[in-house]
């Protein structure tokens, strides 16, 4: 028997509310009093982290949880199609959650907070809220148009007027034959249980509902009367209650409006990913948060007051899912408890009572110069409650001086807690296509003063950082990166320089694979003019695509007679391809013409990177006609239609790094050098000079095109009568070597010559996985095992000729599989 008060009993015994059904329910629900001309009691969830802190691993698996119900009951097929869509202010956070267990489903909630130049698909109105109107702005209005199930998500379902207004608003503009309303309580009384099923029946669809707990609340007559009197009867105490009920042993300088104890604190969230599902969230923006999170939590962390042991996430009215999950992966760094919140513009009386749900309130003025005008926001239950730490998490809209001033939020927080952080995530607005943007982009760079190859062999649309100190030791970014301290691709390698052993192993593998990439090279070019476009322009995927891209560039122009214009781009695995090129290429080049090359494929985790990519740029932007199909010379994964070979073999290009790829770096994605017009960043590595080959790799496979011609156009024609449907055996393959050799991670296996080549020269390898039998293709990759003390075990079987892996717990000892110490 639970000894805990229910916070409900204040509100039960005054009014003669009754709250009946499931035994969980007390354990979700709270009760309160509105200032509400049209209700007298608030339900307060006790696990939705608005109006109550909590743990936001509770908050996050209730919401979750309720997703993975839905997905059971529409089952796989169903939930693949279906879109979710949350209600504002309460429930925005809550419909992400649902969205995520449904199976990463696209997402949108209702916003009250318009939105300039971006066109509403429709909207409803919420009777008994205090704020009723509600607007949907999808950046893609064919978010909603899809015959698929709509899931439609709010906190609770009492009379259900809000979901049955949306429904009926939704179906007749974008009908469809299902629809799952979702909610933490269903509390609907006996007269409205049947009003679904009318419904239902009256449009022609089938609605179901899914709930964590049913019940009801039996109200008095005249408890609309009971509920203001009471309100106004405490009012007047109230205006003196959060304050003084609370008072703490805080220094009074620690406690004064406009105590300077809000410190920043720069998150480093990924350009261009929403903030939330204001306007749309699909599943590739979840891959992207997904992968920033351990940074920008880490960052959080390192911020915090040493000793602290409770901290709170505080987020912001519909900013909610964005919070949360920072605060649930702060909670997995930190010793101290975290808890989760959000503010407000709800009003609700605060009684500093054990069995009242709202016992403190901190009131501010709107500090995101909201439609409605100013006004007054609210935080319930901070004051108080002990936290040695508030981290306060707005968008840029809402970070203007109303937030800062004396009688703002920050300064209201700073009174009740010795220490405010303010985290500010990045206000999205989908953005437009215009030429006025497409001109604003720099012209790509060429060498010789970017690059070591000729201007017309490739155009860079990158932006030089050659002036920035960018590099980290290896050991170092490894642990940065499995850490989640940093992103790989906000620091580079340092440049591995080859000895004059491997140099010799690099020209003797050219010498003897020459031909044989010369005929690949061929090949897929062949497909892409006959496939793809009679004037293709290639966009090589920077840096192992590049030397690619120029070489298909060359057989055209031997073979047909053709000035294909090539350029580079960056794309970054986790944050996608750089948006400013593709806009860049759409206002020069007919997008339906571009051909991203690569040099080869590992698992496909690229190939589904620019998917994704493409689809979410083409979604913003307007900008349709890209094709996200990559041309490879090598396709071992059996991840792409369009390739020259599908054998596993040593591409001499992937033996090294820069000085192959026109001593070209790495590309670069950071938030404080990369700006709103930049693209990605490179560094040229002009001291390079005396070991580049890049042009003798290139003029080396070039001087076979003649002897080769008539073998690659054959093998051409042969792959064009072929089925060239992807298997996606390599991605099969990497999934279960990650569990056999208990790595979990897909992203610690490298798969193939290439990738393998790479693990060992900027990643810190744990073991490499050689196929049995495997002879020259592997001299250059066991020669740089030898040199780095890294085991390279025979295995049967292997789909690959090689695989690198990366140790899931990078240690500076890391052991191999007999157990003897691997140097590293």
């Amino acid at each position: 028997m639970k000894n805990v008060v229910w916070t409900g009993t204040w509100v039960a015994e005054r009014l003669g509310v009754e709250l009946v059904g499931d035994e969980k329910l007390s354990d979700l629900l709270g009760l309160a009093l509105r200032r509400n001309p049209r209700r007298a009691h608030l339900l307060v969830s006790n696990v939705l982290g608005k109006h109550v802190p909590q743990s936001p691993s509770v908050v996050y698996g209730h919401g979750f949880a309720l997703g993975r119900r839905v997905r059971e009951l529409l089952g796989a097929e169903g939930a693949r199609a279906a879109v979710v869509l949350g209600y504002a202010e309460t429930a925005t956070g809550l419909g992400h959650c649902v969205a995520d267990g449904v199976g990463l489903a696209p997402y949108l909630h209702s916003t009250r907070r318009p939105v300039p130049g971006v066109d509403t698909a429709g909207g409803f109105e919420e009777s008994h809220s205090h704020a009723t109107s509600h607007l949907l702005l999808p950046e893609n209005p064919a978010l909603l148009a899809g015959a698929g199930p709509l899931v439609l998500v709010d906190d609770e379902f009492s009379t259900g007027n809000t979901v049955l207004n949306t429904i009926r608003d939704l179906h007749a503009r974008y009908p469809r034959d299902r629809y799952v309303v979702v909610a933490l309580v269903d509390m609907r009384s006996a007269a409205d249980l049947g009003r679904l099923a009318e419904f239902a029946t009256e449009i022609g669809a089938r609605v179901d509902l899914v709930a964590a707990a049913r019940g009801t609340v039996n109200l008095p007559e005249g408890v609309l009367e009971k509920g203001q009197a009471l309100v106004a009867e405490h009012e007047t105490t109230e205006s003196t209650e959060s304050t003084e009920s609370t008072e703490t042993t805080e220094p009074a300088d620690s406690r004064r409006p406009g105590h300077p104890g809000a410190a920043r604190v720069e998150l480093g969230w990924p350009w261009g990913l929403p903030d939330g599902g204001r306007h749309g969230f699909t599943p590739g923006h979840r891959i992207r948060l997904d992968a920033a999170l351990p940074a920008m939590a880490a960052r959080v962390a390192d911020a915090l007051p040493e000793g602290a042991r409770r901290v709170l996430v505080l987020g912001f009215e519909e900013l909610m899912y964005a919070p949360l999950r920072l605060a649930r992966e702060l909670e997995q760094v930190v010793s101290a408890e975290v808890r989760y919140s959000t503010t407000t513009r709800s009003p609700v009386l605060a009684l500093d009572d054990p069995g009242y749900a709202i016992r403190t309130r901190l009131v501010f003025p709107a500090h995101d110069d909201p439609d409605d005008g100013p006004g007054e926001r609210y935080a319930y239950n901070v004051a108080g409650a002990g936290f040695d730490a508030v981290v306060a998490v707005v968008d840029s809209a809402a970070d203007t001086p109303a937030l800062h001033a004396p009688d703002g939020l920050l300064a209201q927080l700073a009174e009740h807690t010795p220490s405010v952080l303010l985290a500010v995530v990045p206000s999205y607005v989908p953005a437009r296509p215009s030429t006025e943007r497409s001109s604003m982009l720099p012209e790509p760079l060429r060498g010789p003063a970017f690059s070591s190859y000729a201007p017309d062999e490739v155009g860079w649309l990158l932006q030089d950082l050659s002036d920035v100190t960018l590099e980290a030791p290896t050991e170092e970014r490894e642990e940065a990166i499995q850490s989640g301290g940093a992103h790989y691709a906000e620091s580079l390698p340092v440049e591995y320089q080859p000895s004059p052993q491997y140099q010799e192993l690099f020209h003797t593998a050219l010498g003897t694979s020459a031909a044989r990439i010369a005929q690949a090279v061929g090949a897929v070019t062949e497909l892409v003019l006959a496939e793809r476009s009679p004037h293709p322009v290639l966009v090589s995927l920077a840096r192992a695509g590049t030397p690619v891209g120029v070489l298909m560039r060359r057989w055209a122009k031997h073979r047909h007679g053709l000035d294909l214009p090539h350029y580079a781009v960056s794309i970054v695995r986790g944050r996608g391809i750089d948006a400013n090129a593709l806009r860049w290429l759409a206002a020069h080049h007919d997008p339906a013409d571009v051909v991203f090359v690569d040099g080869w494929t590992g698992k496909g985790a690229i190939t589904r990177e620019l998917t994704e990519a493409i689809r979410e740029f083409e979604s913003a932007e307007g900008i349709t006609g890209f094709d996200p199909e990559i041309a490879v010379l090598a396709d071992p994964g059996s991840c792409v239609r369009t390739y020259g070979t599908r054998e596993d073999f040593l591409i001499p290009s992937a033996c090294l790094n820069s000085t192959v790829s026109g001593l070209i770096s790495r590309t670069v994605l950071r938030s404080d050098l990369v700006g709103e017009y930049d693209f990605h960043g490179a560094k040229f590595y002009r001291e390079l000079a005396g070991s580049d080959v890049s042009v003798d790799f290139l003029d080396a496979v070039a001087a076979h095109f003649p002897d080769v011609a008539d073998a690659a156009v054959a093998q051409a024609k042969e792959l064009l009568a072929t089925d060239r449907t992807p298997t996606w055996e390599g991605w099969a393959a990497v999934e279960r070597i990650s569990e056999e050799y208990e790595i979990h991670d897909v992203n610690l296996v490298k798969p193939g010559v290439g990738e393998t080549t790479r693990v060992l020269l900027r990643r810190v390898p744990w073991k490499i996985l050689a196929r049995a039998g495997a002879g020259t293709d592997l001299d250059h990759v066991r020669l740089l095992a030898q040199q780095r003390g890294v085991l390279v075990e025979e295995v049967d079987e292997l789909p690959y000729t090689c695989v690198g892996l990366i140790h899931p717990k990078y240690t500076r000892g890391a052991t191999g599989a007999d157990g003897k110490a691997v140097t590293v």
